[in-house]
């Protein structure tokens, strides 16, 4: 899977809450995506951005495999990391 990362953003969550990554990325194949990304494996979630703007965060409509798009967006934030250090 060839995404290009636009961007990356780190937030801590409050003071109580578990800290999570954002990145903004282009799928060549579904467009313009919004991965969330927490610390634990296995949670993250992927939403379409232009199905986002319209409203839509339907379960099936605005779903994307978060499974699918893990290893590479925890690539990314692993390289920024690296970048940011």
């Amino acid at each position: 899977m060839k995404l290009t990362i636009e961007n990356i953003q780190h937030h801590r969550n409050g003071i109580a809450g578990a800290p999570f990554n954002v990145l903004l990325f282009q799928d060549p194949d579904e467009g313009r995506m919004v991965g969330i990304v927490f610390e634990e494996e296995y949670h993250v979630a992927v939403l379409d951005i232009a199905k986002l703007s319209k409203g839509d965060i339907a379960f099936g409509s605005n779903s994307w495999r978060g499974d699918r798009y893990e290893p590479h967006l925890r690539e990314a934030i692993a390289n920024w990391q690296d970048q940011e250090a």
